[in-house]
């Protein structure tokens, strides 16, 4: 519960060498002091869920050693400074929840490569995301959500390395102190802790991760963005929650969903997609939250294990969709995820009524013709 303005922080002797700063989780307010030049082995900074305000000072990009950047949750305003692309070994960059704004800098796709974590989320960014961003080989976490970026999700997702390929693939940030022994420093590791400390928006609610594994994830909802979902959104085999939820989207949803074996959430609500829920999407069998509602899609839900046991909102608002779990689809209608399953509900339609009614009929017949050739002929 400290509080209170940390200016008094450039006095500090140019003699500082702390590898790790948190003073996240206070009342801390005032403006951020622009005079991080003298830290410059500071390789972990979270100022995270304080009151601070104003714009982030340039100075920052004077932390070369800089992996981590926690700033979320504040009252900061104005754009990311230009400076901090010198900051190139950024691991994580967190600056969710302000009040910043400007457009996506280009910078991050080429000076800031290594991102594993990027959260530019519920700020007040503007302007389209540039094809710079797919540059990002490493990132695991890419959270735009809750802006008003416009324009058409790049063509380029699948050069995320990281989200194409399963598993963990990247390594844990380590950090290490240098305490002053006389005139030396030591090098001691330091306990990883928040080596992939990081907030994510996860099925509905808010969770903090000190450990990322394989968590991976885009979340681009809460935008203006518009036209198709990208093919190659598909390519990315290790993305475990995908959140493309109230935007302007158009188009169907891409056929090959079902090669994003690991998703395990999957919003596409409130858009304008349309046609039919492609077969594939009852092939993802770790998916435990599904939300496709509110859109314009049409015919059956496909057949599987997995879309008949949502909850019928899932699919809320698709006024020509049917099928389980929804209302049965008229029998005459050629809609569904399935025609083989459709044509052999019609041919066991077919056996079920004018089969049987013909089987009893013939028995009748063959049985009277019987029973009057008995009594024409005498000897039998």
């Amino acid at each position: 519960m400290f509080s209170g303005s940390i200016s008094h922080f450039c006095t500090l002797s140019t003699h500082f060498t702390a590898t790790v700063l948190d003073l996240s989780d206070n009342q801390l307010t005032g403006e951020l002091p622009d005079c991080w030049i003298f830290t410059g082995f500071l390789e972990l900074l979270n100022l995270a869920n304080n009151k601070f305000s104003g714009e982030i000072p340039p100075s920052l990009g004077s932390l070369f050693r800089l992996k981590m950047l926690h700033l979320r949750n504040n009252n900061l305003i104005g754009e990311l400074p230009s400076s901090l692309k010198n900051c190139r070994e950024l691991r994580m960059l967190d600056v969710g929840g302000n009040k910043l704004t400007g457009t996506i800098p280009q910078w991050i796709g080429t000076d800031v490569a290594n991102l594993k974590v990027l959260s530019l989320r519920f700020n007040k960014f503007h302007g389209n995301i540039h094809p710079r961003i797919c540059h990002l080989a490493d990132i695991q976490i890419l959270d735009f959500s809750r802006n008003n970026i416009s324009g058409k999700i790049p063509d380029c997702f699948n050069n995320f390395t990281s989200l194409v390929q399963k598993g963990n693939s990247t390594e844990s940030t380590r950090f290490y102190l240098y305490p002053i022994s006389g005139n030396h420093f030591e090098r001691v590791p330091y306990i990883d802790t928040y080596a992939d400390n990081v907030l994510v928006h996860w099925k509905g609610r808010e969770s903090e991760y000190r450990k990322l594994g394989i968590l991976k994830g885009i979340d681009l909802s809460s935008n203006k963005l518009v036209g198709t979902i990208p093919h190659h959104f598909s390519d990315m085999r290790g993305l475990v929650f995908l959140n493309l939820s109230r935007n302007h989207l158009t188009g169907s949803i891409i056929s090959s969903i079902g090669q994003m074996e690991m998703l395990e959430w999957l919003d596409l609500s409130r858009n304008e997609l349309s046609g039919k829920i492609p077969n594939s999407l009852a092939e993802l069998h770790f998916l435990s939250v599904l939300d496709l509602s509110y859109n314009n899609l049409t015919g059956m839900i496909p057949l599987g294990t997995q879309l008949q046991s949502f909850h019928p909102s899932t699919y809320a608002g698709n006024s020509q969709l049917c099928g389980l779990p929804l209302a049965k689809c008229p029998s005459d209608h050629g809609h569904g995820g399935k025609g083989n399953n459709i044509e052999e509900e019609e041919d066991d339609e077919f056996i079920s009524r004018d089969f049987y009614i013909c089987m009893v009929f013939g028995f009748i017949t063959g049985f009277w013709a019987v029973l009057v050739t008995l009594f024409l002929k005498h000897s039998w």
